[in-house]
C-alpha cells in the first residue's frame, strides 16, 4: 500500500469512526430526552443521526469530499440552532455545544488542503465566526426552550469531553497528513536527484498520419525496471506542493529534447507540447526562466507547446492572461488542455492568447455512441474554426472515432490508435521519417 493509500485509509476510519460515535450519542441523548418527553430535543438528535448515517455512507462509497462537505454544513445548521435555541447559558451550567463548532472548522481545513473551494472555505469561517459569537455572548432567540438544569450539568461535562476528544482525533489526521507530505517530499526529491524520472512521447499526427510533434508525459521508473503512471503520485505531489520541482525538471527535459530534434532537419520542424501544472505556471519567475532556458539553447520557441488545463481559469485570470500574452508574443503555442471538462467559458477563449484546443478523450470516446456528445463536438470544432484556433483530438482508440472527427474537419490526432508513450529512443525509432501505422491494439 502506497503512502497516499495508507493515509486516506487512516483518514477515512477515523472520520468513519467519528460519524458512528457522534450517532452513537446522539442515540443516547435521545432516549434521555424521549424519556422526558422533549420531543423537540429528540427530534435534533434524529437529525444528527440521519446525518452522520448519511455522512457515514458517502464516505464508505468514496465519496469522501462529498461527505466532509455535507456533514459541515449540516452540523453547522444543526449547532446554530441548538446553540440559539436550546442551550442558553445560564447560572447553573455554560454553553457547551459550540465547541464543535472548533471541530469542523478544523475538519474543513483539512478538506480545504485535499480539495480546495470556496464554499469550504465559507464553511470554515461561518464556523470560527459563530465560535467566536456563542464563546463571547449568550444569544438566544426570544422563543428560546432551554434545556432542563438537570441534563446541563451533566451534559456540560459529557459534551466538552465529546469536543476536545474529537478535536484531537482530528488534530492526529493532520499529523497524519504533514507526515505523509514530508514523506512524499522527501521520495519526491529522492527520485529527482536520483534521475527515476523519465519523459514518455507520444506522436501527434495530422489527418495524412504524419508525425508532427509529441506530447512529453511523465513517467516514474520503478526498482524492477517497469514504471508508474502519473496518477500514480501526480495528485500526492501536487497537494505536496512540488509540481514546481518536477515541473522545472520536464522543462529542463523538454528543452533538451527539442534541442536533439533541432540539429537534424529531419525533426526540426516537430513540436514538443507538455503539460504546465498551475502552481508551476504561477510562479512569478516563470516566463523568465522559461525563456531563459530557450536561449539557452538556442531553441525555436515556435516549436515548443505549453498545455494548459482549464482549471487554470480559476486562478486570477488577469495575471494568467498576463503570462499567456507574453508567452505568446515570444512564439511559443498556448494550448488548451482537457477542452470542455474543467471552467469552459467562451468569454476565457476570447479574453486569452489561446491558440490551440486540446478535445478532452471523454468526448472523443463516448461521440461514436452519444447523440449528444457528437453535437458538442461538432459545435467545439465550428466554433474553433470560426475564432480560428486549431483542434487536437486526444484519446483516439478506434477507426470509428478517427473517421468521425475527420468527417468534423479535425486535422491534428493523439492516442492509443496511433501509437503509445514509450521513451524517448524507442519514438525517435518508430515514428521518425515516416508516417506511424496504427498500434497493434488498435
Amino acid at each position: 500500500m502506497s503512502k497516499a493509500e495508507d493515509y486516506s485509509q487512516k483518514f477515512w476510519l477515523a472520520y468513519g469512526i467519528a460519524c458512528l460515535a457522534v450517532a452513537g450519542m446522539s442515540f443516547g441523548w435521545g432516549v434521555v430526552f424521549a424519556l422526558r418527553h422533549a420531543w423537540a430535543l429528540v427530534a435534533i438528535d434524529i437529525a444528527v443521526i440521519a446525518v452522520a448515517l448519511m455522512s457515514f455512507m458517502l464516505a464508505r462509497r468514496r465519496r469522501l469530499s462529498a461527505a466532509l462537505l455535507f456533514s459541515q454544513a449540516s452540523f453547522l445548521a444543526i449547532i446554530l440552532v441548538f446553540c440559539l435555541v436550546f442551550d442558553v447559558p445560564n447560572g447553573v451550567a455554560p454553553r457547551v455545544t459550540h465547541l464543535f463548532l472548533l471541530v469542523l472548522a478544523l475538519l474543513g481545513y483539512i478538506n480545504y488542503q485535499r480539495e480546495r473551494s470556496r464554499f469550504q472555505f465559507a464553511v470554515i469561517a461561518l464556523c470560527l465566526l459563530s465560535f467566536v459569537v456563542f464563546a463571547s455572548t449568550h444569544v438566544s432567540v426570544p422563543f428560546a426552550r432551554p434545556i432542563p438544569d438537570e441534563f446541563r450539568t451533566l451534559g456540560t461535562w459529557i459534551n466538552s469531553i465529546i469536543a476536545v476528544a474529537m478535536l484531537c482525533g482530528a488534530i492526529y489526521v493532520m499529523r497524519l497528513k504533514f507526515a505523509r507530505n514530508l514523506d512524499i517530499a522527501r521520495d519526491i526529491r529522492s527520485a529527482l536527484t536520483n534521475r527515476e524520472f523519465e519523459l514518455f512521447y507520444q506522436p501527434q499526427v495530422d489527418e495524412a498520419g504524419v508525425t508532427t510533434g509529441a506530447e512529453a508525459l511523465l513517467r516514474r521508473r520503478r526498482p524492477d525496471g517497469g514504471h508508474i503512471p502519473p496518477a500514480a503520485f501526480i495528485p500526492a505531489a501536487e497537494q505536496a506542493g512540488l509540481m514546481p520541482e518536477i515541473g522545472d525538471w520536464v522543462l529542463g527535459e523538454a528543452c533538451r529534447t527539442l534541442a536533439f530534434w533541432q540539429q537534424d532537419p529531419a525533426t526540426r520542424h516537430l513540436k514538443l507540447a507538455i503539460n504546465v501544472n498551475a502552481d508551476q505556471f504561477m510562479k512569478p519567475d516563470f516566463v523568465d526562466t522559461l525563456m531563459a532556458r530557450i536561449a539557452a539553447r538556442d531553441l525555436d520557441p515556435t516549436r515548443l507547446k505549453l498545455e494548459l488545463t482549464e482549471s487554470m481559469m480559476a486562478a486570477d485570470i488577469d495575471i494568467v492572461a498576463e503570462k499567456m500574452r507574453a508567452l505568446s508574443a515570444a512564439g511559443i503555442t498556448i494550448s488548451l488542455d482537457d477542452f470542455g471538462t474543467g471552467y469552459s467559458s467562451l468569454s476565457h477563449l476570447r479574453r486569452l492568447p489561446v491558440h490551440e484546443i486540446k478535445i478532452d478523450r471523454s468526448f472523443v470516446q463516448e461521440a461514436p455512441e452519444s447523440k449528444r456528445n457528437r453535437i458538442l463536438l461538432k459545435s467545439i470544432f465550428d466554433i474553433a474554426g470560426m475564432l480560428e484556433f486549431s483542434v487536437v483530438a486526444e484519446g483516439i482508440e478506434t477507426k470509428e472515432q478517427l473517421l468521425l472527427l475527420q468527417s468534423y474537419g479535425c486535422t491534428a490526432f493523439q492516442g492509443y490508435y496511433f501509437g503509445r508513450p514509450v521513451p524517448f529512443a524507442e519514438f525517435q525509432k518508430q515514428w521518425i521519417g515516416e508516417p506511424p501505422p496504427p498500434a497493434a491494439s488498435a
